[in-house]
């Protein structure tokens, strides 16, 4: 074998043999179903930390089901993200010299589709490197036909229902995108900007005006009005008046309404009703007309009688000079305000009235609201119900067209003024000949929208559309689906209406869980992000570490719902602790393959009983884990078994000595605990596992680990494990009083422990004796009553040893060594006492974590009596 284990020879060729097997492929069966649906890729994405994260937690929920006895089944998918991809389209094209305006659409969308099918597929085929155990014969495409027939059904249906409506709207544009943006698309942070303090002077020509404040001089072309507050004293007796629009000398009234601040600025607003959403409303109340100085493409328009065609950033600076050299620009100050940016394009949006579609949102939030309430769909963590209900709570309807090509273009037609919503064209004009009377009209008589679907209207419909067939079969078995793995930053865009979809069309929840992941920040809590330089190559990690190490070292940080500070080394450890593996199974298989006959001893039969009481009390813990989706505490709990107590402990315990066999059962004993630590490890860390398991085992007959049953937890012998404790604690002092005094190890030393009350742990514990022999040199394990004369004392977990060595005591510094003990130990209780005393802890951490918590008190109260009594005896 190998001396170190090779994951880019492994991973390859034990991925392929799982594909091979069918063990990822799922069809409905007399099994309980545990599904889980892919939150959909970008086809335009490629792998980054983010999906890293995600898609490990899937992949180890759904391998844990498996091996539980669920017919899983993971959907695997992509989005067709009509902004981003189009953006690389055009950009392709522009490459090429080509311009998306000299095309039809239909030209347009050939050169998507190809672009598509050649990136489309990247990050499903890196996921798998990842070793993403997906269905892949049920890969799906929210632009696929099953998919799209789903999505125009859908529209079609809440129109006739009368939840979804055209209308006109001050909605969000992306001049970059040129397209509307939902407000969820919309990320609003802090940024410095200026305010200019601009006098409109009186129409009637009298001296003087009124001082308005904003940040947006180029936009002083629409203004429509000049409003104050109605009880600000500054302005009284002007409401009613007419001042001038500075450079185009526009005439315009001064109106009153309660929405000003006459704290912000001069407490004068310009009121620009086709360019602030705010300004619309106050347009609307007080009949203002509306008037559009920009562009779809930010620049401004033909009708705005200045700065034609410029940049509206362009304008903003140029009209500057302009106002200074007019005498109305009083003076510019610098300050903070929140800049709203497109999602996709960073562009700085543009509010704009427009004429779009929307959905009804209010009757279909009250369901998912009342679903999340009342835990049929279930959050974890918890408090992530808050931000639901705040955004549900608050709902506004859902902009749902884009003003693009590529997407599911909406399926309504016009003819004149009338709209004929259908699933087809034929049907469309079904529609159109029998409200018109017209039965000669044609096809080419009717006009389709031009508009696409927002990306998330098709996403909403993941969890149903996926399961979509012929017979329904599918979507009746693994509907509804059991854990939602996504980040919490898309709680509304997607989580929220995929619950108010699912109730709408299926009356019920979507999933039984959400299970939010953190943000994968940097070590300086970072976003990462390729503009900072600070986000790792995924694959380029995966190449370094293995897929395991890889995997190891994101969920080794990654609590539910809190932020991945992500460090390479944790990577790295665990590419070492698959190398551990490696190294425990290279033992094993010589034990295996030298075993004899021989009989156990006690020591070795304690080492075997102990082992399988061990692996079943992680067993039940990892149960617990699961349930509570403690997925970090469970693969640090896997880490510290393995490598503290299977390797460190049990595999050094059972070594034999030089020139003795290793006896058969003690071997088949260390191969049969190895292969369960593989069955409970293998969801995190798949590959090694399955490697290992390969190795030490006839697959073709016991089976592949990937699909075997997941060792049972139970209550373990708690005696026992407490026994074992105190005997690693007393070989690690003999070990380390051996070195200290530079006592070799061939010298035997006789072990005292002091009778306190009844006969000492390690006394009762059957086999302690011989394997304190083999371990540490002592001999026998003799009851005193009290220390024998000139021995060394010492403190187990929870009795006093005294080891008779050759070399006289040095007592002062022992007693120095106590005291720092007593401090550690008066430290100790300190801290838990003070946990268990929070009320915040005693109320909120479940039963068994304070129980533990206060037996840990107990242990800790009894060490110290302990150390303080040795002192006093010194």
């Amino acid at each position: 074998m190998e001396a170190h284990y090779n994951p880019a020879e492994t991973e390859s060729r034990i991925y392929a043999r799982w594909l091979e097997k069918g063990y990822f492929r799922s069809t409905p069966d007399e099994r309980p179903p545990y599904t889980i649906v892919m939150p959909p890729p970008n086809v335009t994405g490629v792998l980054h930390m983010g999906h890293m994260l995600n898609n490990t937690i899937q992949d180890i929920l759904i391998r844990r089901a498996r091996q539980t006895g669920y017919n899983a089944c993971w959907v695997p998918g992509t989005d067709h993200a009509s902004i981003a991809t189009e953006a690389k389209v055009v950009q392709m094209l522009r490459q090429q010299g080509i311009r998306k305006s000299d095309m039809s659409r239909e030209q347009f969308l050939e050169y998507a589709w190809e672009w598509k099918e050649k990136y489309g597929g990247i990050i499903l085929d890196q996921l798998r490197r990842l070793g993403a155990s997906c269905d892949w014969e049920r890969t799906a495409f929210t632009m696929d036909p099953v998919r799209s027939q789903a999505v125009i059904r859908a529209f079609v249906d809440l129109y006739r229902r009368g939840k979804l409506y055209r209308g006109q709207r001050m909605i969000q544009w992306d001049p970059e995108a040129q397209t509307v943006l939902s407000n969820e698309e919309v990320l609003y942070q802090s940024e410095q900007a200026r305010l200019y303090h601009i006098c409109y002077r009186w129409a009637d020509g009298q001296p003087g005006g009124i001082v308005i404040a904003t940040q947006r001089p180029e936009t002083i072309m629409a203004d429509t009005a000049v409003c104050v507050h109605p009880n600000d004293p500054r302005y009284t007796g002007l409401v009613g008046r007419k001042v001038l629009i500075p450079l185009i000398e526009k005439a315009i009234p001064i109106i009153a309404d309660d929405y000003i601040d006459p704290d912000f600025g001069t407490g004068a607003l310009k009121v620009t009703p086709a360019h602030d959403p705010n300004d619309y409303e106050l347009g609307q109340r007080h009949g203002l007309e509306v008037v559009d100085c920009l562009t779809a493409d930010g620049r401004i328009a033909d009708g705005a009688g200045i700065l034609i065609g410029m940049d509206r950033f362009e304008a903003r600076e140029a009209i500057r000079p302009m106002l200074e050299a007019a005498g109305v620009l009083i003076k510019t100050e610098d300050y903070t305000t929140n800049i709203g940016r497109s999602e996709r394009t960073r562009a700085v949006v543009e509010p704009r009235l427009s004429l779009q579609w929307f959905v009804r949102m209010k009757d279909l939030a009250a369901p998912a609201l009342e679903a999340v309430e009342n835990e049929s769909v279930s959050f974890i963590p918890s408090h992530f119900k808050n931000t639901y209900r705040h955004w549900m709570e608050n709902i506004r309807d859902w902009c749902i067209s884009r003003q693009l090509w590529w997407g599911h273009r909406i399926p309504a037609w016009y003819l004149d003024d009338e709209i004929f919503v259908a699933e087809t064209m034929e049907e469309a004009l079904v529609l159109a000949r029998n409200k018109t009377g017209r039965q000669e009209l044609l096809a080419s008589d009717l006009r389709q929208e031009e508009d696409v679907l927002d990306t998330w209207f098709s996403s909403w419909l993941w969890p149903m559309s996926v399961f979509e067939g012929d017979d329904g079969a599918d979507l009746k078995y693994y509907f509804p689906t059991s854990t939602l793995v996504t980040g919490w930053d898309i709680i509304f865009l997607w989580v929220a209406r995929m619950v108010m979809s699912s109730y709408e069309w299926h009356g019920r929840a979507p999933f039984a869980q959400v299970y939010f992941t953190g943000m994968v920040r940097d070590q300086q809590r970072r976003k990462m992000s390729k503009s900072l330089g600070n986000s790792p190559d995924a694959l380029q990690l995966i190449n370094d570490y293995g897929a395991d190490g890889v995997r190891f070292g994101i969920l080794a940080s990654s609590p539910a719902g809190g932020d991945l500070l992500f460090d390479e080394k944790l990577c790295a450890q665990g590419r070492n602790f698959s190398n551990k593996l490696w190294n425990a199974l290279r033992l094993v298989r010589s034990w295996k393959d030298q075993a004899s006959g021989t009989e156990l001893n006690t020591g070795d039969a304690l080492l075997v009983r102990w082992l399988e009481q061990r692996i079943q009390g992680v067993a039940a813990e990892l149960d617990q884990d699961f349930t509570q989706f403690r997925l970090s505490e469970a693969i640090k709990l896997l880490y510290s078994f393995v490598w503290d107590d299977y390797c460190s402990f049990f595999l050094e315990a059972a070594k034999p000595r030089s020139g003795q066999a290793m006896p058969a059962m003690l071997a088949d004993g260390a191969q049969s605990g190895f292969l369960q630590i593989c069955s409970l490890l293998h969801p995190f860390m798949p590959f090694v596992t399955e490697e290992i398991w390969q190795q030490l085992c006839n697959a073709e007959v016991a089976g592949d680990c990937m699909v075997s049953p997941c060792p049972p937890g139970g209550p373990a012998d708690e005696v026992l494990l407490a026994q074992v404790v105190e005997l690693r604690e007393v070989i690690r002092k003999v070990r380390e009083l051996r070195a200290r005094h530079r006592i070799k190890r061939e010298e035997s030393l006789p072990l005292y422990v002091l009778r306190r009350g009844g006969n000492p742990t390690l006394v009762q514990c059957d086999g302690a004796a011989s394997l304190l022999e083999r371990t540490c040199g002592v001999t026998g394990l003799s009851i005193v009553d009290e220390e024998p004369s000139g021995a060394q004392a010492f403190l187990g977990m929870r009795d006093s040893y005294y080891l008779q060595m050759p070399v006289s005591v040095d007592r002062v510094a022992e007693r120095l060594r106590l005291e720092e003990e007593i401090r550690y130990a008066e430290g100790f209780v300190q801290s838990v006492r003070a946990k268990i005393d929070n009320p915040r802890f005693s109320q909120s951490a479940p039963a068994e974590v304070v129980e533990r918590e206060q037996q840990k008190l107990q242990d800790g109260l009894a060490r110290l009596q302990a150390l303080k009594e040795q002192i006093g005896e010194e």
